[in-house]
C-alpha cells in the first residue's frame, strides 16, 4: 500500500498545477488531500453544485476540505437542462460527467492548470462506468486507479490521515434514486432530498428514498434502510412516514429487505 501511495504522489507531482474534480466522497477527498500534501497551492479542488447534490453534502464536502487546508471552488453545473440527462437513460452519468468535465476543462485552460484528475479507483475498473467514457473524452486523469489503489486501501490511508470520510458510506447523487426512464426533475430531487434529510436527522446512516412514479400516478416513496439499522424502524416508522408525506409523496412503503447496495 505504501508503494502505491508513493506511485500516486509521483503521478500528482508530474501533473502540477492540477485541478481535482471533488465531490466530498471517500475517493475524491483522499485524492484532494494527497494532492494538497504534494502540491500545496498548485492544486485546486472543484465541486459541482446542482439540484442533484444535497445541501448537506455540499457543506460537508467543503468542511472536509478545510480540515486539511485544500482550496476548493464551487461551480454550478446544468446537467438537468440537458434533455439527454433529464430523460434518465442508463448512461445518465455520462451526461453529468461530461457537463462537469467540460466546465473543468474550460477552467483549467483559462487559468493555466496542467491537468484535471478525478477519483476513480482500481476497483471501479470491474464495473461499467459511463462517467469513465466522459473522462476519456476530456483526457481526465485517474491517479488513484493508475496507482492501483483499491477502495479498502483508500479507506485505510484516509484513516491514517484522519479524514472525516474514511468510514463514510457511499452517497451517489440524488438522481440515482430515480429509476431509469423516469424523468429527473428539480421537484423530484427536492422531494428525495427532504425525505433523506428526515432519515438522517433520525440518526440513520445508510439508506435511500426511491422515487417511484407509475402509470401517471402521483409519486410515492420506497424507503430502504440498511439491514443492520432496520430494528429502529419500529420506533421511528410513523415519524418517517409523516416526513415523507410532508416532502410531497402520496404514499410510503418500507422495503422489507432493506438497502443492500454498495457500502464500500
Amino acid at each position: 500500500m505504501n508503494e502505491k501511495r508513493t506511485r500516486l504522489r509521483e503521478i500528482l507531482a508530474a501533473n502540477a498545477p492540477l485541478v481535482v474534480a471533488y465531490s466530498g466522497g471517500v475517493d475524491s477527498t483522499f485524492l484532494l488531500a494527497e494532492a494538497h500534501a504534494v502540491l500545496g497551492d498548485r492544486v485546486l479542488g472543484v465541486i459541482a453544485d446542482s439540484p442533484s447534490l444535497p445541501r448537506a453534502a455540499l457543506e460537508e464536502a467543503l468542511a472536509a476540505a478545510r480540515t486539511f487546508g485544500a482550496q476548493v471552488e464551487v461551480v454550478k453545473t446544468l446537467e438537468l437542462d440537458n434533455p439527454d440527462y433529464a430523460a434518465n437513460p442508463p448512461n445518465r452519468c455520462y451526461f453529468c460527467k461530461a457537463e462537469l468535465f467540460q466546465r473543468l476543462d474550460a477552467l483549467a485552460k483559462a487559468r493555466g492548470f496542467h491537468a484535471i484528475a478525478y477519483g476513480e479507483n482500481a476497483d471501479d475498473l470491474a464495473h461499467e462506468r459511463p462517467g469513465r467514457t466522459a473522462a476519456d473524452r476530456f483526457h481526465i486523469l485517474a491517479p488513484l486507479r493508475d496507482a492501483a489503489l483499491t477502495k479498502a486501501e483508500i479507506r485505510a490511508l484516509s484513516r491514517e490521515l484522519n479524514l472525516p470520510t474514511a468510514d463514510a458510506p457511499a452517497q451517489p447523487c440524488l438522481s440515482s434514486r430515480i429509476p431509469w426512464g423516469t424523468p429527473v426533475t428539480p421537484d423530484a430531487l427536492a422531494m428525495i432530498e427532504l425525505g433523506e434529510s428526515a432519515l438522517r436527522a433520525l440518526g440513520f446512516r445508510v439508506f435511500r428514498v426511491r422515487h417511484i412514479v407509475e402509470n401517471g400516478r402521483p409519486p410515492r416513496a420506497r424507503v430502504l434502510i440498511a439491514p443492520a439499522e432496520m430494528p429502529r424502524l419500529a420506533e421511528t416508522q410513523s415519524h418517517i412516514e409523516r416526513e415523507i408525506l410532508a416532502a410531497g409523496y402520496s404514499a410510503m412503503e418500507i422495503d422489507p429487505e432493506g438497502y443492500r447496495g454498495p457500502s464500500a
